[in-house]
């Protein structure tokens, strides 16, 4: 294999490589554990945070957002629990 093929290989993993790893989320900062009565609940970051749903980390396309609304019913629920993951930002 010629010196020119080696180069465009490489560059070819190493841009992959990054794609891929800007593709991840880092780790939450902080998690937030919720108990809240039945019905819809909001969270709202007023200053250097940002917020994702526990149930969306998994989904490295679900975005960061200042306010996070969950909620439940049911003739049998007596409250509703959740879990957010936060980022500190600047």
């Amino acid at each position: 294999m010629s010196f020119f093929r080696r180069a465009v290989w490489a560059l070819v993993l190493i841009g992959l490589g990054w794609v891929v790893g800007a593709a991840e989320r880092p780790e939450p900062e902080f998690m937030i554990a919720i108990e809240a009565p039945v019905g819809e609940t909001r969270l709202e970051c007023l200053s250097g945070c940002k917020l994702v749903g526990a149930r969306d980390l998994p989904n490295p396309r679900a975005d960061q957002m200042k306010v996070y609304s969950y909620g439940c019913s049911g003739p049998d629920v007596q409250h509703c629990r959740a879990q957010v993951a936060g980022w500190l930002t600047k």
